[in-house]
């Protein structure tokens, strides 16, 4: 039975005393996602009770699960091992000119980063990391787009920065996309399930994602949404379950030539996850139930008494409209300390935290509480002599 989204905490097994405020690095499951992988291995122990539509049917759940929080179609979703995967996916069906640019944010994390330049090397086009004027993450990409006009081929942004939270303006940054041609990709790894996200909204081309961090899922699965425009590619991989009529075992000596409906196609080998989509599953029910909107709502009158408290210890705090909801990065320049050290400081007082470049990343879920505010804020003022 799945808790209430009155009571977060009981939700996961985090001791009294304890201050997780790193969910950006890793999501705790919850006790029913455990109770659930636990069944899961009972179940592969006892092989005969695994029938053919274990291996579609909760893929197909997954899908629709996915699509509710992206406000998506499921057909468009694959399910697959990691972003990287996904983005490459995408990569491999974009037809990048001799000349073309793919601009990508400053300090990307390498999944939304690496498949690009592997891609641009091999087309003779142009990779550009635009980094932010001060927290100022969009404007400096709106101008980019206006400078380089109709020689940027895509355009990847997630709503915030991994390294800090700081924000994008996916609309705008959708509209400019448009304008000069341009594909429009959103890695929503550090958003979807904190924060509510719409591809009606936002229009991208891409959204991808994984599981184990604000979806509080295992780790290894991932999702792609593609837009119906690209769901016609050609796949990375050539599944058996990716195959229409795969569903009849006895029919697998000749396969299909067709694939299966929507962006299934592009789902990773061995999609069905036995072992692990029960997991999955039981997590993103408990992350809708949250409710994004409701969450986001939450975690940001905990990461605002965060910004307050540290900005009067002398950290750098980006303003509230430049901040994610729930996701805030601490800028040490001022306050002499070194953010590995600092971070060190913090788990000997059982806070924990993420060094992501240059800033300490705090991040705070549906789960959190004042009390780990109240912990993070004591540490941080030892750590500062006050």
């Amino acid at each position: 039975m799945t808790e209430v989204a009155g009571e977060p905490r009981s939700a996961l097994s985090i001791p009294e005393g304890v201050a997780y405020l790193n969910t950006a690095y890793l999501g705790p499951l919850p006790r029913t996602a455990v109770e659930a992988g636990w069944c899961a291995l009972d179940r592969k122990a006892q092989p005969w009770l695994t029938v053919v539509d274990d291996f579609f049917l909760p893929t197909e759940q997954f899908r629709s699960a996915v699509a509710d929080l992206l406000v998506a179609d499921a057909d468009g979703v694959a399910v697959t091992p990691a972003v990287s995967y996904g983005v490459s996916s995408f990569a491999a069906n974009v037809g990048l000119a001799p000349g073309s640019v793919v601009l990508v944010p400053g300090d990307e994390f390498p999944s939304g980063l690496l498949p690009w330049r592997a891609r641009a090397a091999h087309a003779g086009a142009e990779v550009i990391e635009v980094g932010p004027d001060g927290f100022d993450r969009t404007g400096p990409m709106l101008a980019a787009i206006d400078r380089l006009g109709d020689r940027v081929a895509l355009v990847s942004a997630p709503p915030g920065h991994w390294t800090d939270g700081t924000r994008f303006d996916l609309v705008a940054l959708g509209t400019a996309a448009r304008r000069v041609g341009a594909a429009l990709v959103v890695d929503v790894s550090q958003a979807l399930g904190a924060e509510p996200f719409s591809v009606a909204e936002v229009q991208p081309d891409l959204v991808v994602g994984v599981l184990y961090k604000w979806l509080l899922g295992p780790p290894s699965m991932a999702f792609a949404w593609f837009a119906p425009a690209w769901r016609d590619g050609e796949p990375l991989e050539q599944s058996w379950m990716g195959r229409a009529g795969a569903d009849d075992f006895a029919g697998l000596t000749a396969p299909s030539d067709r694939y299966r409906d929507g962006a299934r196609r592009f789902d990773a080998g061995q999609s069905g996850h036995l072992g692990q989509m029960p997991v999955a599953l039981a997590s993103l029910r408990l992350v809708t139930e949250w409710d994004p909107a409701r969450t986001a709502v939450h975690s940001r009158s905990l990461t605002d008494r965060i910004a307050a408290g540290a900005a009067d210890l002398g950290f750098a705090i980006a303003p509230t409209a430049a901040r994610s909801p729930h996701l805030i990065g601490l800028g040490l320049a001022d306050t002499g300390l070194e953010p590995a050290a600092l971070a060190a400081h913090l788990a000997d007082d059982r806070v924990h935290v993420s060094v992501r470049g240059t800033s300490v990343r705090v991040s705070a879920h549906r789960f959190n509480d004042d009390g780990d505010v109240e912990r993070l804020l004591a540490s941080l003022a030892r750590a500062v002599g006050r």
